[in-house]
C-alpha cells in the first residue's frame, strides 16, 4: 500500500504541457465568462485495481498546494515572452481547485469528470491523466525496465533521430510511465541532444534541463469555437482569434478537429503565409503531407519555407518512414510522447480526457464533437456528430 507521501506526484504547477498554459493565456483575454465540462475516457478498457478513486482524489487534493514560484515565474518572463504580463501575474495566484474535479469507481471502472470555469479548468487535463497513469502502474504494482535500460532506449533513439537529420520535442507528459521516468528521459535527450532534440512540451522538464518549452493550442479550442460560433466557422474564427491574442508567435495551426479538409478549406492564403506551420495528429502521416503540399503550392508558397509537427502515435519507425517520404519536401519535425516517456517494457494506457460541453455566451450549455481525420477516434454526442457531419459535408 502507498503512504499519502507517494501520492504527491506534482512537484510544480508548471509540470503541464506549455499549449495549456498558452491556451490559459488566450481564454483569460478572449473568454473569460465561458464554463466547461471535461470527462476522462478509458479507450484501452483499462481495469482499475481497488480503492484507485480514493489514491487518486487524495493525489489530485494535494494539487492545491502547488503554486508558481519566483524562479518559475523568471522563467516565463524570459523564455515565453508572448505570454502577457497580466496573465505571468494571474497564474502566480492560480492555484488548483480539487473541487472541480468528481471522481467515482463502481468495480473496475473509473469514472473522472471536471466542471468549471473554462479558464480554470483548462490546467487539468493533462496532470490528471498523468497521475491516473502513474497511479495505475503503481498500484497494480507493474514494474517496468530498469533506469539503465531506459536511459538506453532513449540514446538508441536520439541516436537514430540524429542520423536520420530530424527535429523532435518530447510530449509526452499525460500517458508518462512516472515523473521520475520522464524526468530521466528528458535529462538524457538534453545530454545528449545533438542537433536533433529541440525542446519538451512539458514546461516544469524545460526549464529543469534548459530546453525550449514547445506548444501552441490543442483541439478543445477548435471544439470551444464550435459551440460557440458554428461548426462551418469554427476553425476560422479559432485561428483569427488566436492571431488576435498572439500576433504571429506561436505558429503551429492543429489540422484535424473537423478532419483536415475542412480544415484546409479555411485555412486560406492569409493563414497559409501567417503561421510559420501546421500539425498532424490523426490519419496517415504521408497522405497528410501531400495534401500540405498541394495547398501551400495552390496559394503560390513554397513549402520549404513552412514545416509540419507530426505528433500522432510516433515510435522510431514511423519516424523514419515519414522523413523518407517528406524529406526535401516540406519541412519537417516531431513531438513525440508515449514513445519517449513510456516505453518501460509495460503497456502503456490509451487514456484521455476530453471537453464535452461548454456554456456558450447565451448561456446555454452546449456538447462539444471532435471529428478526426480516424473516424474511431471521433468523440462526443452522437447527435451532435451526425449534426457537424452534415453541416460540413463530411461522409
Amino acid at each position: 500500500m502507498l503512504t499519502e507521501q507517494n501520492y504527491k506526484v506534482f512537484n510544480s504547477i508548471l509540470d503541464n504541457d506549455f499549449y495549456k498554459f498558452t491556451m490559459q493565456c488566450a481564454v483569460v483575454k478572449l473568454f473569460p465568462h465561458t464554463k466547461a465540462k471535461y470527462k476522462f475516457i478509458n479507450r484501452g478498457e483499462h481495469k482499475f485495481p481497488p480503492h484507485f478513486d480514493k489514491a487518486l482524489r487524495t493525489a489530485i487534493d494535494n494539487m492545491a498546494l502547488l503554486k508558481l514560484t519566483k524562479e518559475e515565474k523568471q522563467f516565463l518572463i524570459e523564455n515565453c515572452q508572448y505570454l502577457n504580463p497580466a496573465y505571468i501575474d494571474f497564474l502566480e495566484g492560480y492555484r488548483y481547485d480539487p473541487s472541480e474535479v468528481t471522481i467515482s469507481q463502481a468495480g473496475e471502472d473509473l469514472e473522472v469528470y471536471i466542471s468549471g470555469y473554462w479558464y480554470r479548468t483548462i490546467l487539468w487535463e493533462v496532470p490528471l491523466l498523468a497521475l491516473i497513469s502513474e497511479l495505475f502502474y503503481k498500484l497494480t504494482d507493474q514494474k517496468g525496465w530498469s533506469e539503465e535500460q531506459i536511459v538506453q532506449k532513449t540514446l538508441d533513439k536520439i541516436k537514430l533521430y540524429n542520423e536520420l537529420g530530424v527535429t523532435f520535442a518530447e510530449f509526452g507528459t499525460r500517458r508518462r510511465h512516472s515523473y521520475r521516468t520522464h524526468r530521466e528521459v528528458t535529462r538524457t535527450l538534453s545530454s545528449y541532444k545533438g542537433k536533433s532534440f529541440s525542446g519538451s512540451s512539458n514546461v516544469h522538464m524545460a526549464m529543469l534541463y534548459n530546453v525550449k518549452p514547445i506548444g501552441t493550442h490543442a483541439h478543445e479550442w477548435f471544439m470551444f469555437h464550435a459551440a460557440e460560433f458554428g461548426f462551418k466557422m469554427a476553425n476560422a474564427m479559432s485561428l483569427e482569434h488566436w492571431v488576435d491574442v498572439y500576433r504571429g508567435d506561436l505558429g503551429v495551426a492543429l489540422s484535424d478537429t473537423y478532419t483536415t479538409d475542412v480544415f484546409f478549406k479555411q485555412f486560406d492564403t492569409k493563414f497559409a503565409k501567417l503561421f510559420d506551420g501546421v500539425r498532424h495528429d490523426s490519419g496517415d502521416p504521408i497522405e497528410f503531407a501531400e495534401k500540405t503540399i498541394a495547398h501551400y503550392k495552390s496559394h503560390g508558397i513554397n513549402p520549404l519555407y513552412k514545416y509540419i509537427i507530426f505528433s500522432d502515435g510516433l515510435n522510431p519507425k514511423k519516424v523514419e518512414a515519414i522523413t523518407k517520404a517528406c524529406k526535401g519536401k516540406i519541412g519537417l519535425s516531431f513531438g513525440i510522447g508515449t514513445n519517449l516517456t513510456n516505453d518501460v517494457g509495460l503497456k502503456p494506457m490509451n487514456i484521455v480526457i476530453k471537453l464535452t460541453d461548454v456554456l456558450t455566451s447565451d448561456q446555454e450549455w452546449l456538447p462539444t464533437v471532435k471529428l478526426s481525420d480516424e473516424p474511431n477516434k471521433h468523440t462526443g454526442d452522437p447527435k451532435m456528430i451526425a449534426l457537424a457531419k452534415e453541416l460540413l459535408r463530411i461522409k
